[in-house]
C-alpha cells in the first residue's frame, strides 16, 4: 500500500515529524511482550491477562502488540437506520462479526444483543467486547446519557474476553457514569475480563466561539487520566484536532507548560499528549475512526498514522468499514493494519 500517496499533501508533515515535548524514550510502546512487561507486575490477575493476550495475537496485527477493532454499537447509539441502512445486511449480527473475523480484526466489539445472538457460534473464534452501557436516540426530545443495557455476568457468561463502557465526561451525568463504570470494571476483573473505555466529552458549554472543544487535547487527556484511574485496560478516545479548552472555556486547572512544551499543533503532538495521560502509554490508547465520508481511506489511513507515530496502540473503525459492501470494508480494515505492520512508519 503507498500510504505517503494516501496521505497525499500531510505525508511530509506526518511521517516526518518528531515529537519533542514527551520523548519517545519517556513513553511504554506497543511491543508483543506487552501484557507480560506491564500487567505482569499489576492487579491484574491471571485471567485478565489472558484474555488481552488472546485480544493481542489474534487477527492479521497478532503479536505485533497493535489492534485492530470492529466496533458496531452504532445501531443502539446513532440509530440502527442511520447505521445500517447504507448497508442492511449488517442488521445481522451474524455479518458483524463475519466482518470482523475476515477483516483480520483483534476483537469485534457490540452490543450484549448482538454478540448474545452468536455467542455460541463465534465467541471461541474471535476476542468478544461488550458494551455495556448506551444512549438512544428514540427518548423525545432526544437525550444523551449513557445508561447500562446489560452486566458484566452477562458479558461472561456469552464468553466475552472484555466488556466495554463510555462515560461522557463533562455532562451532568458524568459523576453517575464514573461510580456505575468503576464497580463495572471492578467486576469484570474479578471475572478475568479485561475492560476498554470510551472517553467521550459532552457539554454543549464545551462550543465557544465557533470551535469545538469536545476534541481539544487537554480536556480528553484529562478523561483520559480519570479513565486509567477507574482500571481501563485500554482507552478509546477520538482523536484531537484542537488544543486549549481549559483556556479558552475558562475553568478548571491546566499548566501553560501543556501549551509552550509539552504539544505543538501538529496531530501526533496532540494525540501524544492524549497518550501521556495514559500513564505514559502504560494503558493503551487506541482512536475511533468516526463518521464514514468522502474520503474515508484516507482519513482511516490518516488517522492510524497519527496514532502509530504518536505510541498509540491502535484504531477501532466501525461505520468506515460497515457502511459500505463487505468486501471494501474488508480492504478498509486491512488498510488500516498495514500501516500498523508497515516498520518503515515510526514512532515521532
Amino acid at each position: 500500500m503507498d500510504i505517503r500517496g494516501l496521505l497525499g499533501d500531510d505525508a511530509d508533515n506526518l511521517l516526518g515529524h518528531e515529537s519533542k515535548g514527551i520523548p519517545r524514550d519517556d513513553l511504554t510502546l506497543p511491543g508483543p511482550d506487552y501484557v507480560t512487561n506491564i500487567w505482569g507486575g499489576s492487579d491484574r490477575s491471571p485471567q485478565v491477562m489472558r484474555n488481552l493476550q488472546a485480544m493481542f495475537d489474534h487477527g492479521r496485527l497478532g503479536g505485533s502488540g497493535y489492534v485492530s477493532i470492529l466496533p458496531v454499537d452504532q445501531g443502539i447509539e446513532h440509530s440502527a437506520a442511520a447505521s445500517f441502512a447504507p448497508n442492511p445486511l449488517y442488521f445481522d449480527p451474524v455479518n458483524i462479526v463475519e466482518l470482523a473475523v475476515e477483516g483480520g480484526c483483534n476483537a469485534v466489539a457490540s452490543t450484549v444483543g448482538v454478540l448474545g445472538a452468536v455467542g455460541r457460534k463465534w465467541a471461541h473464534k474471535i476476542p468478544f467486547i461488550v458494551k455495556l452501557n448506551h444512549n438512544e436516540l428514540l427518548t423525545y426530545p432526544n437525550k444523551f446519557d449513557q445508561v447500562m443495557f446489560g452486566s458484566v455476568d452477562q458479558a461472561f457468561e456469552l464468553g466475552a474476553a472484555g466488556v466495554g463502557a463510555t462515560i461522557y465526561f463533562g455532562s451532568d451525568e458524568a459523576t453517575r457514569q464514573i461510580q456505575e463504570v468503576s464497580a463495572a470494571f471492578a467486576r469484570a476483573h474479578e471475572l478475568g475480563l479485561f475492560t476498554v473505555l470510551w472517553c467521550y466529552l459532552r457539554n454543549p458549554e464545551f462550543k465557544k466561539d465557533g470551535v469545538d472543544y469536545h476534541g481539544a487535547a487537554d480536556l480528553t487527556g484529562q478523561a483520559n487520566h480519570i479513565g486509567v484511574t477507574i482500571e481501563a485496560d485500554v482507552i478509546k478516545q477520538k482523536q484531537p484536532d484542537v488544543n486549549g479548552g481549559y483556556n479558552a472555556l475558562g475553568f478548571g486547572k491546566t499548566h501553560k507548560k501543556v501549551y509552550s512544551e509539552l504539544t505543538t499543533d501538529n496531530p501526533i503532538d496532540l494525540t501524544r499528549y492524549q497518550l501521556a495521560n495514559c500513564y505514559m502509554g502504560r494503558v493503551g490508547l487506541i482512536n475511533s475512526g468516526g463518521a464514514s465520508g468522502d474520503n474515508d481511506l484516507h482519513d482511516s489511513v490518516m488517522t492510524a498514522v497519527v496514532n502509530k507515530r504518536a505510541g498509540g496502540m491502535g484504531l477501532i473503525a466501525g461505520r468506515k468499514a460497515f457502511q459500505r459492501p463487505m468486501k471494501d470494508g474488508i480492504g478498509l480494515l486491512n488498510a488500516i493494519q498495514d500501516v500498523y505492520a508497515d516498520k518503515r512508519i515510526t514512532i515521532a
